[in-house]
C-alpha cells in the first residue's frame, strides 16, 4: 500500500517532501495509509481533481492557498506555498495568501477563486452575486471544478489538522513572539 500511494504523488510533488529519511509517508499522505479505506478513496478524489484541471494553475493555487490559510493546516501551506511559487504566483501574493489575506494584484479569475475559497470555507452559503462573477469569469465547469477542488482541500486539510502534521524539517512554530 505504501509504495503505491508513493508512486500516485511522488512525480507531481516537486520540492515538496512527501517521504522522510527512512522512506516513510508524511504530510497527508501518512494518514492515508493508516486508514486506507477512507484515505485511499481521498487520494484518488485528489487524483481526479488533478488530472480533469483547466483552471488556470495559478488560480487553482490562490484557491488552494485559501483553504489552507483557512484552516491553518501547516503542511498544506507549505507544500502550496512552492507549488505556487513554481507556477508563478508572486512572492508577495504567496505570503499574503498563506497569512489569510486577499492579495493585491490578483487577475478577476484570481480573485474570484479566492472569493469562493473564502465564503465557502466560512461555512457560509455561496452568495449569488460571487456564484455570478464565478460562472461569468470561469464559465459553469469552472465553477465545478473549483468547488471541487476546494472541498477536496477541506478534507486535506482537516486530515491535517486531526494529525497535527508538522512541516517536515521544522518545529512545530516556526513564529518568533
Amino acid at each position: 500500500m505504501h509504495d503505491g500511494i508513493a508512486g500516485l504523488v511522488t512525480e507531481e510533488q516537486g520540492r515538496v517532501v512527501i517521504l522522510d529519511d527512512d522512506g516513510a509517508l508524511v504530510g497527508p499522505f501518512a494518514a492515508m495509509l493508516h486508514f486506507p479505506t477512507f484515505g485511499v478513496p481521498a487520494l484518488f478524489l485528489q487524483r481526479a481533481v488533478a488530472a480533469e484541471a483547466h483552471l488556470d494553475p495559478i488560480v487553482r493555487e490562490v484557491a488552494i492557498l485559501t483553504v489552507g490559510a483557512a484552516y491553518g493546516a501547516r503542511y498544506l501551506l507549505y507544500a502550496h506555498e512552492q507549488t505556487a511559487d513554481e507556477v508563478g504566483l508572486a512572492a508577495e501574493q504567496i505570503a499574503t495568501l498563506a497569512a489569510g489575506g486577499r492579495p493585491s494584484g490578483l487577475s478577476d479569475e484570481q480573485a474570484v477563486a479566492h472569493d469562493v475559497a473564502m465564503a465557502l470555507t466560512s461555512g457560509r452559503i455561496l452568495p449569488d452575486s460571487t456564484y455570478d462573477r464565478a460562472t461569468q469569469l470561469l464559465g459553469h465547469d469552472g465553477v465545478g471544478e473549483l468547488v471541487f477542488l476546494i472541498g477536496s482541500y477541506c478534507l486535506i486539510a482537516m486530515v491535517l489538522n486531526c494529525f497535527d502534521v508538522p512541516v517536515p524539517g521544522r518545529e512545530p512554530s516556526t513564529a518568533q513572539p
